[in-house]
């Protein structure tokens, strides 16, 4: 497995080495000591998540205020366009975001650490996005950013308009919402 840097420190593109032949392919999706030693530091990841989505639903764009939980991302069936914000108010990319394509044909992961918001759109018929996370989920933690804030003003490559969830509908905007220092 390797380690691409994107435009936002800390926010990485991890590949893993593919086997395959006419019979298919093999791949370790996550071994941990690999996995520290290509981002750089031990984490332990907590909780394992799997969804399924059908095409044009946007998720996001969701974090936890408290219990912030660094998300390892990847797409088992399908493709989205998967997007990482930067809210933390001390970084020098606080507002910025990354928007990459994951698919199972590309056999992409993002590693999204704490202090970003993070959100998909599923750009197949269907898409099954699977994701580790370092801490539980706490429902009363979490929080939404509106996913076409126009500060962010983030692509989302619409074809025809979203299908969200009421809590992503009613997301905050970027100026409102609460940061992590």
């Amino acid at each position: 497995m390797k380690a691409v840097q994107t435009a936002i420190k800390d926010l990485l593109i991890i590949e893993p080495k593919v086997f395959g032949d006419d019979r298919g392919f093999f791949f370790e999706s996550y071994n941990q000591r690999n996995f520290a030693a290509v981002i750089g530091h031990d984490v332990t990841f907590v909780q394992d998540n799997h969804s399924r989505s059908a095409k044009n639903v946007l998720r996001g764009l969701h974090y936890q205020i408290k219990h912030p939980q660094g998300k390892l991302v990847r797409v088992a069936q399908g493709a989205v366009l998967d997007v990482a914000v930067d809210i933390r108010k001390s970084s020098p990319t606080f507002g910025q975001h990354v928007a990459l394509e994951l698919s199972a044909e590309n056999k992409r992961m993002l590693w999204i650490p704490e202090g970003f918001a993070h959100g998909f759109l599923v750009l197949s018929e269907t898409a099954e996005f699977l994701y580790k996370t370092t801490d539980y989920y706490y429902p009363e933690h979490e929080r939404s950013l509106l996913w076409n804030d126009p500060v962010l003003a983030i692509d989302w490559k619409l074809q025809a308009a979203p299908a969200l969830s009421g809590k992503d509908a009613q997301g905050k905007l970027f100026k409102d919402a609460e940061y992590f220092d």
